[in-house]
């Protein structure tokens, strides 16, 4: 990788997975893995799995170094906490290990933007990286961060190497959604299901991560994601969503030119993660706005006033429905539409004001 350029699986201002040296919260996947390998029954595809921003890279990363250097029997006992300081460590951090191959969406230098696909050139690059470090014998490990986002021909490809894996081989894929994956290539891997971090080990995470005050005001938003509370916290999030807020406390009805504002914040070029960050911010207050009418505003606000507009916008279950349908439908139509290279700000524009149509709707009943 040349050093100036981006990397698509790394958060601007924290340790990115390789260099994270704790994990939190996903001691029981920790646990699983190593009893596999403690009775011989390392399978040489696994399938990490789990919301987005939970530890799943961060646990692809610590397997890698174990396996590449696994520790004398009973030095570390049952932990993938081997030390961090040796000539493997900074291989790996340096992404200079050649027993590793790590596949991700590229970096588009002529448009300056990440691919909205991992297309099959990448998975290509699987032959030449068995042959040519077949000759050095012991394991290779490749891990795919993420394997939801595969094109159908990779998905194709990375299949053909599952099917017939070449000796030392451990493939450790990263999905957020495995439904997208083929289910050929979920049948041939094992899965470590990790969960989403309760709030203490959300806490200490993101004070691992170097993130407090916005991120940690944000954490209710998270899910349990620390990823997703780290972005929240270190790309504007606090404001971002005070916006959408502010937005849709005048719904049915919303300023259109106040719409439009918030929609270009996510447009043009090198503004992908801002585009990224307030889907993710409608799709989070769309899901509280389903569980609100359901179960009632949420005890923790993420900002003031939040639970008062929640509870208007969606008063019963009739309106949990309508909004969880538009959760359903909005977000993943606009992923669409931008991984087609549709006009972002139109796309984001034209999400803000299906929730103003159903706001409208659930006032009409």
């Amino acid at each position: 990788m040349s050093d100036d350029l981006p990397e698509s699986d790394r958060l601007e201002g924290v340790p990115h997975p390789r260099e994270t040296q704790r994990l939190y919260g996903q001691e029981a996947s920790e646990g699983a893995f190593l009893d596999a390998v403690e009775t011989g029954r390392l399978h040489h595809g696994w399938l990490l799995t789990g919301p987005r921003g939970i530890g799943k890279a961060t646990l692809a990363w610590r397997i890698a170094r174990y396996l590449l250097h696994p520790p004398e029997p009973g030095m570390f006992g049952a932990t993938l906490d081997p030390p961090q300081d040796d000539a493997l460590a900074h291989r790996l951090r340096a992404l200079s290990e050649p027993r590793l191959l790590l596949i991700r969406r590229p970096y588009d230098e002529k448009a300056g933007r990440f691919r909205a696909e991992i297309p099959v050139d990448e998975v290509r690059r699987l032959r030449g990286f068995f042959g040519l470090s077949a000759a050095e014998g012991g394991r290779r490990v490749v891990i795919v961060d993420t394997a939801d986002e595969m094109n159908p021909n990779a998905a194709n490809a990375l299949l053909k190497v599952l099917e017939e894996p070449p000796e030392g081989a451990v493939l450790l894929l990263v999905s957020h959604q495995p439904s997208r994956l083929l289910p050929t290539i979920r049948s041939r891997c094992r899965e470590l299901r990790l969960r989403p971090l309760d709030q203490a080990d959300l806490s200490r995470a993101l004070d691992g991560a170097g993130v407090s005050g916005e991120g940690a005001a944000l954490a209710a938003l998270s899910g349990g994601s620390v990823g997703d509370a780290v972005r929240l916290g270190t790309g504007g999030g606090a404001e971002l969503y005070g916006q959408i807020l502010a937005l849709m406390a005048k719904a049915p009805g919303i300023d259109r030119q106040a719409a439009l504002s918030l929609a270009e914040r996510g447009a043009g070029r090198g503004n992908e993660a801002a585009f990224d960050l307030i889907l993710t911010l409608l799709d989070l207050f769309l899901a509280r706005l389903a569980r609100t009418g359901v179960a009632g505003p949420p005890e923790l606000e993420a900002l003031p006033g939040e639970g008062a507009l929640l509870g208007r916008l969606s008063p019963d279950l009739a309106a949990a429905r309508l909004w969880a349908r538009v959760q359903e439908t909005a977000g993943a139509r606009a992923r669409q539409g931008r991984a087609v290279n549709l006009d972002p700000a139109t796309l984001l524009l034209d999400m803000v004001l299906t929730l103003d149509e159903t706001a409208a709707a659930v006032a009409a009943r």
